[in-house]
C-alpha cells in the first residue's frame, strides 16, 4: 500500500498569529503608502501622514506582541505567527529609520 502523505492532526493556526499577520500587513502597507505619498509631494508630509506613522507604530507593537504570544502557544501551527513577527519587525525598522533620518538629516 503506497503512502500518500496524509497527516492527521488536530493542530490549528493560532488566532493571535493570524491577527498579528493582519496587523503587520496593514501597518507595513500604510507606512509604505505614507512614505510614497510624501515622496510624491516633494518631501512635504502633512500631519495626517504623521498620524498614520504613529498608528503604524502602535499596530506593529501590538502585532509583534500577539505574534510572540502566538509562537509560545503549544500544539499550534506557527506560520502566521512567524509572518506576523517578521512584518511587524519590518514596520518597526522602517519607522525607526524614518525617525533616525529625520533626527540626523539623512
Amino acid at each position: 500500500m503506497a503512502r500518500r502523505g496524509y497527516i492527521f492532526t488536530d493542530k490549528k493556526e493560532s488566532k493571535q498569529g493570524i491577527l498579528s499577520s493582519v496587523l503587520g500587513a496593514l501597518s507595513l502597507a500604510s507606512l509604505i503608502a505614507a512614505v510614497y505619498l510624501t515622496f510624491q509631494n516633494q518631501g512635504v508630509a502633512p500631519v495626517k501622514y504623521g498620524v498614520v506613522g504613529l498608528l503604524c507604530l502602535i499596530f506593529s507593537g501590538t502585532g509583534l506582541t500577539l505574534g510572540i504570544l502566538a509562537r509560545m502557544e503549544e500544539d499550534k501551527f506557527y506560520l502566521f505567527a512567524w509572518v506576523g513577527i517578521v512584518l511587524n519587525l519590518l514596520t518597526l525598522a522602517g519607522i525607526s529609520f524614518i525617525l533616525y533620518a529625520g533626527a540626523y538629516g539623512l
